[in-house]
Order: structure tokens, then sequence, then C-alpha cells
């Protein structure tokens, strides 16, 4: 028998004032009151737009997006303020009235289920790249995250947040849905729909997908130059000193996986994803 939320005690009741609902998914607090102007957001043809569930590798996907499309020296960005250059949409800083007054072309982070996103969006205006991970390293990544943050108060064990994860109940709402709803787009034009893995498993074929998808142009030496400086920045990103020891690594979840878990979460999966023909590597 499922377990209910009344028998995972350990979980604060502050854990879930954090969150609150809108249209029956469960966002971040800092969305109150900003959805519809989320909605009527003015998109411009020139941006480019980065959307992901957290934790899906957002952190590295910036940095590649910003070198193949800035043809920006990797060195450099390691000086940069790179989220300072990517503002993401819905949080508080810098706010939706400096992002709209940012000069073209923009780059804009989102991790917003593609229905809340503006509705110029769906229109097919501007370029939108989504990068979706495989759940299992996604949800052991998501963990730490709000184990190091004092503002989740989270305090329960890896198995609550677990079962959390599968019932839809943490911030950003339901992965799966997220995922799907995004991957009924992926053939639109002007969406990019890439996955985590393929970063760590053919970089060059995922950077070649970017510089056509972007519209930028590279010869062939200046395309494997590039390719060399994004396997650079992967390296300093999953290799930091000051990560938890492998975090970017495909395949994180056989270290913290039960058995038993396993097996409950490959029958959720299958139930939740069942009818949809996304798949992942769940390791290399």
């Amino acid at each position: 028998m499922a377990e209910s939320e009344a028998e995972t005690p350990s979980t604060p009741c502050e854990f879930e004032s954090k969150y609150f609902e809108y249209n029956g998914v469960r966002l971040p607090p800092f969305c109150r009151g900003k959805m519809e102007e989320i909605a009527n957001f003015p998109v411009r043809d020139s941006d480019v737009w980065i959307v992901t569930y957290p934790k899906s590798g957002t952190g590295l996907l910036q940095e590649v997006v910003y070198l193949v499309s800035q043809g920006a020296d990797p060195d450099e960005i390691g000086l940069m303020n790179i989220d300072e250059q990517l503002p993401v949409l819905e949080y508080p800083q810098p706010g939706l009235d400096i992002i709209k007054e940012l000069t073209s072309p923009r780059l804009i982070k989102s991790h917003l289920p593609y229905r809340f996103l503006p509705s110029d969006l769906h229109n097919g205006n501007s370029k939108v790249i989504y990068m979706a991970r495989n759940p299992k390293d996604l949800v052991v990544s998501y963990y730490q995250f709000h184990r190091s943050l004092r503002t989740m108060s989270y305090r329960g064990t890896f198995q609550e947040f677990c079962r959390r994860f599968m019932n839809d109940k943490l911030g950003y709402g339901s992965w799966f849905e997220h995922v799907q709803e995004f991957w009924e787009h992926h053939m639109d034009a002007n969406v990019l729909f890439l996955k985590y893995e393929d970063m760590h498993k053919d970089l060059a074929t995922m950077v070649e997908q970017l510089v056509r998808f972007l519209g930028v142009s590279y010869d062939k030496a200046q395309l494997e130059s590039m390719v060399e400086h994004c396997h650079q920045l992967i390296d300093q990103c999953c290799n930091a000193e000051a990560l938890p020891v492998g975090r970017g690594r495909v395949g994180l979840w056989k270290d913290i996986f039960t058995v038993s878990m396993n097996e409950k979460f490959d029958l959720v999966y299958k139930q939740k994803m069942g009818k949809c023909d996304l798949t992942f590597d769940f390791y290399l």
C-alpha cells in the first residue's frame, strides 16, 4: 500500500509552507502574484530561452549556450557572474521589469512548465532550448540542493524526498508532466530538446545542434575548438572542489537508491511515462 504524507512525520510542516499552488502545480512562493504578468511577458524574436526542471544541468547548459552563442572565451566566462547574464524569468531578482528592458539578444532562463511560460513562446516567437535529465540522478541532486538551503528547511530523509518527487509534491510540480509537455513540442521549429546525459556522452553532436539552432557560424577548426572549450567548462563545473563529489556525473543515483527504492521508482516511472516515447540513459 502506498504510504501517505501522514506517514512521513519527520518531514517538517514548514517545508509545506514554502510553496503555493497555481492551477494545480506547486510553485515557489516568489511566483505568487506574478503568473499573469509572466503569461503576458513580451517576447522578442531574438530571445534565446533556456528552460529546465530544477537540477537538470541548467548551470552547465547556460555556460555552453553562452559560449556557443557569443563565441566567448571560456577563461573569461570563469571570471564572469554568468547568472547575471542569464536571468531567471520568475525569480525575484532582477525582476520582470528589468528583464523587459534588457538589450537584445536576451538570454533568459526559467524552470516553469511549458503551459505557464509566456504565451508568445507558445506561438513560436523566439528560440527555446529545453534540457531534461534522467529523473533518478535529478532527484538525488534536488535532494542535495534542498538540504543545502536554509530557506527550504528540509530535514527529511532521501527516501521521504524521493516519495515526494514521485508524488509530484515538490517545487515546479511534476517532473513527469514537465518533461512530457516539452517533449510534445520537441518537433516545433523554435524548440530544441536536449538531454543532460548527451552532454557527457556526445558533446560534439550537442554543440553542433546548438550551433545550427542558434544560427551561428563556425568553420571546422573553430567548431573543434568550441567543443574543446565546452569540454573544459563541463570538467570545471563537474569537478569543482566546492561541489559534492560526483554531483554532475551520470549514474549518481546508484550510490544512494536502495533496491526497494529503485523498484518503486521504476514502477512509478512506467506508470507516468509509459505512453511517452522519450527515453533516458540512467548510466553511461
